[in-house]
């Protein structure tokens, strides 16, 4: 009994040893679901890329995308690095995985895989309760939504990113997995590279039923074309919310109201 006992204070021991006090966050998207699992206590330092959360509004920055202040990061003294590949260049990516310090690299390509990573990181931050609690509730969620706007032929959407040059998401990326939840299907999900640059005419060759993008100027555009224009009304729409370009937590919700965009829009 003794040594029974002895064994389960030894693993407590090391796990308080082994826990995780100071975070830094190289992605919005990563701070937000640390916010999410109400481990906000331990982030020590955030990497910057557009309006911040109240709650992370005095934490130290540590740069912006692909300009990591790398000596700031290390005065923060972080035993927790959570990396989005895309955030930091490739040398300072290889850097990072010299310090020694813990790193975790998260980026989820479908929505199934962002709520494992969800409580894969809560498991890295002492957390995995509420990582537990917060996967469940994301994956209900996402089931409720694939059922009530399941569709037997998928609409064709175009997703547009950027207007000059134009830019589209390829079938890797995590909105084309939203878009199958919504009953869509991406036009260029046969294309590899993560963001795409493609042609007006090769978005109009593939005839899309949905042009999404966001902002009215972008759609409005679309209306010089007499393919489109003809049959703009329902066809161009705003993406309802850019919660939809930060995989975390939030997306989910951030996805169902492109869904309703989409089945109210036509």
């Amino acid at each position: 009994m003794k040594r029974r006992w002895l064994a389960v204070l030894l693993l407590v021991f090391s796990a308080q040893a082994l826990a995780v006090e100071r975070v830094v966050s190289l992605a919005p998207s990563l701070s937000e679901i640390v916010l999410e699992l109400g481990a906000a206590d331990l982030l020590v330092g955030v990497l910057d890329g557009g309006d911040r959360p109240t709650a992370l509004a005095k934490v130290p920055s540590v740069g912006h995308y692909g300009q990591l202040n790398m000596e700031r990061l290390l005065s923060l003294k972080p035993d927790l690095i959570l990396l989005w590949p895309g955030s930091v260049g490739p040398a300072q990516r290889e850097q990072l995985q010299r310090l020694g310090i813990p790193v975790y690299v998260a980026e989820p390509h479908s929505l199934e895989q962002l709520t494992t990573q969800v409580q894969a990181i809560a498991r890295q931050l002492g957390r995995a309760d509420a990582g537990r609690q917060l996967s469940a509730q994301l994956r209900q969620r996402l089931a409720e939504l694939r059922q009530r706007y399941q569709r037997a032929e998928p609409l064709r959407v175009f997703y547009q990113v950027w207007n000059q040059p134009l830019y589209t998401v390829g079938g890797g990326q995590i909105i084309s997995d939203a878009l199958e939840v919504c009953g869509a299907r991406n036009v260029f999900a046969d294309l590899k590279l993560p963001a795409p640059q493609v042609s007006i005419e090769s978005v109009l060759q593939r005839n899309p039923e949905v042009i999404l993008a966001g902002d009215q100027p972008q759609l409005d555009a679309w209306k010089a074309w007499p393919q489109v224009g003809a049959v703009a009304q329902g066809r161009l729409l705003l993406v309802p919310d850019k919660g939809l370009e930060r995989p975390s937590g939030q997306m989910i919700e951030a996805v169902a109201k492109l869904c309703e965009r989409i089945a109210t829009g036509r």
